[in-house]
């Protein structure tokens, strides 16, 4: 007998995040802190525009994904937003669905950089959705260019084999964690 593609999708994405909800939400918080910390190291050490952005950010987004793909795409993550001037910290997680041809597992991070308060307050308290037309913007300029902002942000896309320029997020929503942003 043969078993359903969308049963095995199932069955792959459930087996890749049943051990995400098995940890405490202070646990999971150190565990995205660390994630984050580590991942906007590597890039900023290995991209000198997103440096730039950082150092002029107002704040920052960071999340950890994981995108299994069958005939249909699916997946999911959590990461932290950071607002440089105080501090805070805004756990969030990220959902992501699709129609492709591909096959296989991705795992892979996303850094969002936000140029002002407003455009950081909107994508943490209403969340965000990336679009059929969302690809990563940053790093695409010159050499000699000056690195700016796009609608007031610009994310990078890092996977094991590096930094993607193209990184295609379409179909992703972002939301706030009720669960993590507790405080006990």
């Amino acid at each position: 007998m043969k078993m359903p593609y969308r049963v095995l999708i199932l069955l792959l994405v459930i087996s890749f995040t049943l051990p995400v909800f098995a940890e405490k939400a202070l646990d999971k918080r150190k565990k995205i802190d660390g994630m984050a910390k580590e991942t906007l190291k590597d890039l900023v050490e290995a991209n000198h525009d997103a440096k730039k952005f950082s150092e002029k950010a107002y704040g920052y987004a960071v999340f950890d994904n994981v995108k299994v793909s069958l005939g249909i795409s699916g997946g999911g993550g959590q990461g932290v937003a950071v607002d440089n001037k105080t501090g805070k910290r805004v756990y969030m997680k990220m959902g992501t669905a699709g129609l492709n041809i591909g096959l296989g597992a991705q795992k892979y991070q996303i850094v969002f950089f936000f140029e002002n308060k407003e455009i950081f307050d909107r994508f943490v308290d209403k969340g965000w959705e990336a679009d059929a037309n969302a690809n990563a913007v940053a790093g695409t300029a010159g050499a000699n260019a000056e690195a700016t902002f796009h609608d007031g942000m610009v994310f990078y896309q890092l996977t094991q084999a590096g930094l993607m320029l193209q990184a295609d997020i379409a179909g992703t929503k972002y939301w706030k964690s009720k669960k993590l942003n507790k405080k006990k």
